[in-house]
């Protein structure tokens, strides 16, 4: 049995992980996992005020074309996954995610590779302004 894609998508509006977590819900799950990827206040040893997210036009398919890959998993249920752009402050969530399985490793790994790969192939620049007032642009997220 194939999972099913929920959300796949890239938006400028605050991300929501409880509403991932309710959307991969079905009854045949035995196991949940999310992820919430957080704007932290510090990066290489300074102080970050604020980040921007710059995406490619192709970056909602890209992150599409990951989460049905995961879907396809043996045991996988349901996937859903976000990433924002705009500009973010400190806490803001940047990733969200989720996944169901009908097991806990299945899920667990689900998830994991979920995050790396949408990490590492999504089309998408940060920006990180710093306490000092400088910034530094970062090849992807």
């Amino acid at each position: 049995m194939t999972g099913r894609v929920i959300i796949a998508a890239v938006s400028d509006e605050n991300l929501d992980v409880a509403a991932h977590v309710a959307a991969v819900d079905v009854a045949a799950a035995g196991a949940t996992v999310s992820f919430s990827g957080v704007v932290r206040d510090h990066d290489g040893g300074r102080s970050v005020q604020e980040l921007e997210y710059q995406v490619h036009p192709t970056a909602a398919r890209v992150v599409a074309e990951v989460a049905a890959e995961i879907a396809a998993r043996d045991g996988v249920l349901a996937v859903a996954v976000s990433h924002r752009f705009g500009l973010l402050g400190i806490g803001d969530v940047a990733l969200a995610a989720a996944v169901s399985a009908a097991h806990r490793r299945e899920a667990f790994a689900a998830c994991a590779e979920l995050v790396d790969e949408v990490k590492k192939r999504i089309p998408i620049w940060k920006r990180q302004v710093f306490a000092d007032g400088s910034d530094e642009w970062v090849g992807s997220a």
